[in-house]
């Protein structure tokens, strides 16, 4: 128990260090980082810290990584706003005792854009991209019976047009099996890590240092810019199964029913919670809802699932609908395949 009390504490410090009196909203980098991966945690409203429990938890929390059993692959793709596309790749491989190792990859993709100047309002005929990636090793090890921990490093890096930013970061992660019914307590810090500056090619102008004097030489000059911090995020949970086949409020071989509720304390926004629901049949079709409190354009999120044996592999479909007010729906899909 001394060792569950220090690493909470661990990862509380990075907390306070953002904990200040007026918002910060708007002041943080790479904000592709906070659009979550997996349709399944989308479809119950991101609560899956103490849920995280398939390939997704790479993303969500890296301790959770520790219950899967076998070699596993995530894939998901999102058609987020404005024909930008998010998709998101994991890969888990359990070691055994020893605990289980992670890959993930993360991306976000603009497409190509004309260069429109004042001269060539239309496009100059130039096209540039926008893109967004982050690469993360992660592993997790048991422990006790009861306590996992995990932890993730991640290289990260922003590219627009000329210009490009990058860094590394981390995630901590702890998972608990309470021994009570089967409640789990977890936590998360993510996007622990250096600031991101951008740099390139047309930062570079040409100075005049004189401009009583013609044609004196003109010197190069490199534009400044600032650096910035990531969407820090500190994330606790709390998830349960009120309906299930073992140490459950109310006992069925067949249904299962897990609730789940997190709080998110981020770095460059105000305090949030989620709370999600998934309903499981057989453990072969499910059905998801959530609803996200204190958020700008979310609250209510569904979808569902299914998950069928095909060989030797146990295949899984994932299916999320988000809806943000005025800027319209959003649709994720995962694939999830177990070796």
């Amino acid at each position: 128990m001394k060792r569950i009390v220090m690493v909470v504490l661990v990862l509380a410090v990075p907390v306070s260090m953002y904990s200040d009196d007026f918002s910060k909203v708007g002041t943080a980098a790479a904000q592709f980082l906070k659009i979550g991966a997996g349709a399944r945690a989308s479809a119950m409203g991101e609560s899956f810290v103490a849920v995280a429990n398939d390939v997704s938890a790479l993303y969500w929390n890296p301790a959770g990584i520790t219950g899967v059993q076998s070699l596993s692959l995530n894939a998901s793709h999102t058609r987020w706003f404005a024909d930008i596309t998010h998709n998101y790749a994991g890969l888990v491989v359990p070691v055994g005792e020893a605990g289980a190792i992670g890959l993930s990859v993360l991306t976000l993709n603009v497409g190509e854009q004309e260069v429109t100047t004042v001269e060539n309002p239309d496009g100059n005929g130039i096209f540039y991209g926008v893109n967004d990636l982050a690469i993360g090793i992660s592993y997790a090890r048991a422990l006790t019976d009861r306590f996992s921990v995990g932890i993730t490093g991640k290289y990260i890096q922003q590219n627009a047009y000329n210009e490009y930013a990058s860094t590394v970061a981390m995630d901590l992660g702890t998972y608990l099996r309470t021994g009570f019914h089967s409640l789990v307590i977890a936590m998360c810090v993510s996007n622990f890590g250096g600031n991101m500056k951008l740099e390139g090619t047309d930062l570079i102008a040409l100075a005049d240092i004189n401009k009583n004097v013609s044609g004196e030489y003109n010197p190069d000059a490199r534009l400044k810019t600032e650096a910035w911090p990531l969407p820090l995020n500190f994330r606790v949970g709390i998830a349960m199964d009120i309906v299930g086949n073992k140490d459950q409020f109310f006992v069925s071989d067949v249904h299962r029913f897990t609730l789940a509720i997190d709080a998110n304390h981020p770095n460059d926004n105000v305090e949030r919670m989620n709370i999600g629901g998934e309903y499981a049949w057989d453990e072969t079709i499910f059905a998801r809802a959530g609803y996200k409190l204190n958020y700008d354009v979310e609250r209510w999120t569904f979808g569902g699932g299914v998950s069928v044996g095909i060989g030797n592999q146990q295949v899984g479909f994932d299916y999320a609908m988000v809806s943000y007010g005025d800027l319209g729906k959003v649709s994720r899909m995962s694939l999830e395949i177990k070796f």
